[in-house]
């Protein structure tokens, strides 16, 4: 039998190729962020072209670009911004789309992915764990797996749950079928912290308003904490302290700025003043939580006092939990910075708290998350002035809120040029990677120090 043999020229093309190919691949997995942002722009442009197709809109017409790329972006980084009402413009398999890409937003690509691989392996990776270390801020890869099942398990139970509460009542409202679609889907979009909605209308039962509250709380905590609390049930285990930081800071920033929305807001006719005490109290802690992170509300934002306004602005850079579905800053960034300027004020050497030491590491780390998240923001908000032509106050507070993946709304995404509405999108997409894993994502790779300078100290102050 003759032995066929390939040409030359077909083994280099092939050799060519596959090279390519892993030089492809390893540009786009050299580095779990990176990966994390590909997974990411991958999913919102599958998304993007799906919701422009006329089987999307309610009309039959395609949506322009720019209108479904907002619309996607918002869905999967969990934000809620939207350029086009989600209710009116959207067909039915528009909105079960844009609920598919919340649940992904909220589970995390990563996540998925990484479940996945192990579903078909039986086992993670060591890239795979390595990234869902990086993405969940697990402690270490041997806690990953478990940490998977965790988020996935907690996810869909806590989901069902809060359906089964708001159920019976959208179905006295909208009857059964359109009962059913609206609790799944804001089960689905408060427990991602998306705030979108099919129907502010619905939204003012104080069922409602307290089942979407404990949705948004939930999960804005992150799953580390969740993780750390199922072991601490079912396993006796000690709870660690990025659990006790984010339990307490969100407490303190969710009843405190409830108190600071009841203050400011207690009078306004537009707000609160039209309600009872008892309404106020519910509709203020309401308020506080759906600031950090929910997105969702029941009066018009651009009506609060500016004090008011400025509370939201602060709460919505802050955002919610490590690893969780909320963006922003992180509650635990907040905790250690603080904790940081205390230490110097005393004088101390090393930032302690509840018996445990934060290295000088972390808080480097604190600090330029910090100020990346506000130089991002900044530099947000000259563009959006620019292009838009608005005040201060209204591009500042809709670039807070889609850099914190808040969705809070006073109209500019739907009122701005395609080049604003780009600005923001982008913001979303930054704010939800997180401003670190983003930086370190457009490296190539991590360079050691080999050697150090002399030191010497600048003046500070």
């Amino acid at each position: 039998m003759k032995q066929l043999r390939s040409s030359p020229g077909a083994r280099l093309h092939h050799n060519g190729g596959a090279g390519l190919a892993r030089r492809l691949s390893g540009l786009v997995t050299s580095a779990p962020a990176r990966t994390a942002a590909v997974m990411f722009v991958l999913v919102i442009a599958l998304f993007t072209a799906l919701l422009a197709m006329p089987f999307s809109s309610a009309t039959g017409e395609p949506t322009a670009l720019v209108d479904a790329a907002v619309t996607a972006t918002s869905a999967v980084t969990v934000t809620g911004l939207t350029s086009v009402p989600t209710a009116d413009h959207f067909s039915l398999t528009g909105q079960l789309l844009i609920l598919a890409a919340i649940q992904l937003g909220g589970l995390g690509i990563v996540t998925l992915g990484a479940w996945l691989t192990m579903l078909v392996s039986r086992r993670l990776s060591l890239r795979s764990k390595i990234l869902s270390v990086e993405s969940l801020g697990v402690s270490g890869l041997g806690e990953a797996p478990a940490l998977l099942l965790t988020v996935l398990i907690f996810t869909l139970s806590i989901e069902a749950m809060l359906a089964a509460v708001m159920l019976p009542v959208f179905i006295g409202q909208l009857g059964p079928g359109q009962g059913v679609f609206h609790a799944v889907f804001y089960a689905i979009s408060s427990f991602s912290n998306a705030g979108f909605t099919l129907s502010t209308a619905t939204l003012d039962h104080p069922l409602i308003m307290t089942t979407i509250n404990v949705g948004v709380f939930a999960g804005s905590l992150g799953f580390p904490v969740v993780y750390m609390l199922y072991r601490m049930l079912f396993r006796k285990a000690r709870m660690n302290l990025h659990t006790r930081l984010t339990l307490e800071v969100t407490l303190i920033l969710l009843i405190g700025g409830a108190v600071l929305m009841a203050v400011f807001e207690w009078n306004n006719p537009d707000t609160l003043g039209s309600m009872g005490t008892t309404e106020k109290l519910h509709s203020a802690l309401f308020a506080s939580g759906m600031t950090r992170s929910g997105g969702f509300n029941i009066y018009d934002v651009a009506d609060q006092t500016d004090q008011s306004l400025l509370v939201t602005n602060v709460l919505m850079f802050i955002g919610g939990g490590s690893g969780s579905t909320a963006g922003g800053i992180k509650v635990t960034t907040l905790a250690v910075l603080l904790l940081a300027i205390l230490t110097e004020i005393r004088g101390d050497e090393h930032v302690r708290i509840h018996r445990r030491e934060i290295s000088d590491t972390t808080v480097r780390v604190a600090v330029a998350v910090v100020a990346a998240g506000a130089l991002l923001v900044l530099t947000s908000v000259v563009a959006l002035t620019v292009v838009t032509g608005k005040d201060l106050q209204t591009t500042l507070f809709e670039a807070l809120s889609a850099f914190g993946t808040v969705g809070l709304s006073n109209g500019l995404t739907a009122s701005a040029p395609e080049s604003g509405q780009w600005i923001l999108a982008a913001l979303m997409f930054i704010g939800r990677i997180g401003t670190i894993s983003f930086a370190a994502g457009l490296a190539t790779r991590h360079r050691p120090t080999r050697y150090r300078y002399p030191a010497e100290r600048p003046i500070i102050g």
